[in-house]
């Protein structure tokens, strides 16, 4: 199926509504956490499980979607994650007892799993000149970063304008948009991996050591991260995790070839994706909880502070990822946008307990937006550039796990830290709120060093694509559909 450029920049229009219902949905539940705790009767301990029924599968689950999209077709499982996520949004929104909400909750997990997992192979089918894939990167990359802080904004207006249902029910009318013009729009080709066998064994080890992993990184906070519970699930999941490698070494048709891993760029970009995601998920979440356990934001306020740090990572996504990349090839972008980004984290680590926005917030946000807006694009271009088509679903799913489990894991570990600095400034006798900055200092830095070892790292290993002659003139034929992209 051959799609003109008008047809193929509409359907990625169409698979970043989808997956910007995924992002939404990482932050927007988040703000409206009391509002369901009161509504429906959760302990302090039950309610966490709203959030992590739904990481619990999307971690889970992502390796394996990849892979399925690569035997039986992207568009088909595109559309069977659509109508998960949706259907179970419905039974979220409609939910009524503490029950049907955690279990719709991973239901969702596992249709945003699918939808993340393909959606980057279908860009990957859709854009094959290296200017058009580089600018629809850009745009898939806005709409990631965008997503979770609109996410934010998002869930602070529809819990106080209306009630905690509408932040599931306002997915129904996007995702059965999304199912209709997916139809149109999508190439309905056959897997690339079409004809070969799903290696059940190596998916059943590998999906039960990732949900044991990603139980026990959520829960490492609250049960202790030495308690026989949280070192035995990890036990479990490296035991898994080596029987899955066992399985791979001798399976004609493995779900995870080893020699995917051999391939530079591609095990350099995982690495990368882990230090990049956690440096970043645990600034977001612990500059939030300084605006407003500490300055006094509302969860509306918190929204809007991350306005201009998105716009920023939207502007530098949309207009200049894809050029330097061209330019300069997928590794000095990469580094540059790390460096900004690890510059943006450390200076929140100097923001007084009566910071301005102004001076404290902005300059720090701003810087990490920049820079993220720079680097993610080609974190995602190594992570798929060196793999033969019939494997871009699993290396796409592979990313992702790397970024999500690199997210929780950095989340989980910089909140522990911020967490054991303030109980340390408060027994030598420290007021509440200059412990906490002090605890949220502990934790930027942290954040901050990631960062920087990632850009070491991304200098030292990556192989360098060339910058590609004919830039321009391939960028100029892209931007109208690109700026309809945009509008939309």
């Amino acid at each position: 199926m051959t799609l003109d450029s008008r047809t193929r920049w509409l359907a990625l229009i169409v698979l970043c509504l989808g997956d910007v219902m995924i992002v939404l949905d990482t932050t927007i539940v988040n703000v409206a956490l009391p509002s369901i705790r009161e509504d429906l009767g959760f302990s302090e301990t039950s309610l966490a499980w709203v959030v992590n029924a739904y990481v619990l599968t999307f971690g889970g689950f992502l390796l394996l979607g990849g892979r399925l999209g690569d035997l039986f077709g992207y568009r088909r499982l595109f559309l069977a994650g659509v109508a998960f996520f949706t259907l179970a949004s419905l039974a979220c929104g409609l939910a009524t007892s503490q029950g049907v909400l955690v279990a719709a909750r991973a239901v969702q997990g596992l249709g945003g799993a699918v939808v993340s997992a393909v959606a980057l192979s279908l860009i990957m089918i859709l854009f094959t000149e290296p200017a058009e894939r580089a600018k629809a990167m850009g745009i898939f990359g806005f709409v990631l970063s965008g997503g979770g802080s609109a996410g934010v904004l998002l869930g602070g207006v529809l819990t106080d304008t209306l009630d905690w249902h509408w932040i599931f029910l306002v997915n129904i009318p996007i995702g059965v948009l999304v199912l209709a013009l997916s139809l149109r729009l999508l190439p309905g080709t056959a897997g690339q991996a079409a004809g070969q066998r799903l290696d059940v064994a190596g998916a059943v080890t590998v999906t039960a050591a990732l949900m044991l992993a990603v139980y026990a990184i959520v829960n490492g906070n609250e049960t202790g991260w030495t308690s026989g519970q949280t070192l035995g699930l990890l036990a479990a999941a490296l035991a898994l995790l080596a029987i899955f490698l066992g399985i791979e070494s001798r399976a004609s048709s493995p779900l995870v070839p080893l020699r995917l891993f051999r391939l530079r760029n591609l095990a350099t970009a995982n690495v990368l994706a882990m230090l990049m995601s956690a440096g970043m998920f645990a600034a977001f979440f612990v500059s939030a909880l300084y605006l407003q356990l500490v300055l006094g934001y509302s969860p509306l306020e918190v929204g809007l502070a991350y306005l201009p740090s998105t716009v920023i990572w939207g502007a530098a996504s949309l207009f200049l990822s894809d050029k330097l990349v061209m330019r300069f090839g997928i590794k000095t972008p990469l580094v540059t946008g790390l460096s900004f980004m690890a510059v943006g984290i450390l200076l929140f680590a100097r923001a007084p307990v009566d910071g301005s926005f102004a001076m404290d917030i902005l300059p720090a946000m701003a810087l990490q937006g920049f820079g993220a807006g720079i680097a993610f694009n080609p974190m995602l271009l190594a992570a798929m550039g060196d793999v033969e088509p019939q494997e871009s679903g699993l290396a796409s799913g592979v990313v992702n796990t790397s970024f999500m489990m690199g997210g929780a894991l950095g989340l989980a570990a910089l909140v522990s830290l911020a967490a054991s600095r303030t109980d340390t400034l408060l027994a030598s006798g420290d007021g509440r709120l200059v412990a906490l900055t002090g605890g949220y200092h502990a934790a930027f830095l942290a954040g901050a060093l990631l960062a920087v070892a990632a850009a070491v790292i991304a200098a030292a290993l990556l192989r360098p694509s060339a910058a590609m002659p004919g830039h321009e003139e391939a960028v100029e034929g892209a931007e109208p559909a690109a700026a309809g992209a945009r509008g939309s």
